[in-house]
């Protein structure tokens, strides 16, 4: 199961990884991005507004660099197996979605348009944060990190 989860993380990454790319080469080249789905229309709308950038960089290239590194990260968990790469998965997709709640959230009420580009990257990273949750259960490690207390684990007092 934890293969599986960890395969779909791969080929979401590489999914993003296209969607930033895409959005990232139209922002170098200026032009516009196509998008003419019902309420999404307005793609550049929101790539033109002053949100579309962050410290001087437009935003396509930070998911470029977050899908990069879930991309790699997948790819030498299903090489290597390793939980502290598990983790780090979590991790990255913790800060994946909530940035990505933040670019929607920003979208929604400050720019009041959409961007079908941005929501389906938003969606990838939803969807690798629940399959982050599922190969490794934090549950699990925080039940096995502290053994329960027995009797036999129990200090004893000093002998008077």
């Amino acid at each position: 199961m934890k293969r599986l989860g960890v395969v779909g993380i791969l080929i979401l990454a590489f999914a993003g990884l296209a969607d930033s790319a895409y959005i990232a080469q139209h922002e170098a080249s200026g032009t516009p991005l196509l998008c003419n789905i019902q309420n999404f229309s307005n793609c550049n709308v929101v790539a033109a507004s002053s949100y579309s950038h962050l410290f001087g960089v437009p935003l396509a290239y930070y998911g470029i660099m977050f899908y990069s590194i879930m991309f790699i990260l997948a790819a030498l968990e299903i090489v290597i197996f390793d939980q502290l790469l598990r983790r780090m998965l979590q991790a990255a997709s913790i800060v994946g979605l909530v940035s990505s709640l933040y670019f929607v959230f920003v979208q929604m009420f400050f720019i009041g348009a959409f961007c079908i580009y941005c929501s389906l990257s938003g969606l990838i990273t939803l969807l690798i944060f629940i399959l982050a949750t599922l190969i490794e259960p934090i549950r699990k490690q925080i039940a096995t990190a502290t053994p329960p207390l027995t009797p036999s684990h129990l200090p004893m007092p000093p002998r008077v």
